[in-house]
């Protein structure tokens, strides 16, 4: 008998890429948070040494 290909639709390929891109972007976004407070808090504490 011949050998069935078993077809997988294109999408199911990039599921892998997508996974790990929206992993990265999640680290992204989390460590520019993390700088954002950062750099906040400092600015807001500086703030209050004026007065």
């Amino acid at each position: 008998m011949a050998k069935e290909q078993h077809l997988r639709p294109w999408f199911l390929d990039l599921v892998p890429a997508l996974v790990v891109f929206l992993a990265a972007a999640h680290v992204i976004a989390l460590g520019y948070w993390i700088y954002r407070l950062a750099t906040d808090r400092r600015a807001q504490s500086q703030r209050g040494k004026f007065h």
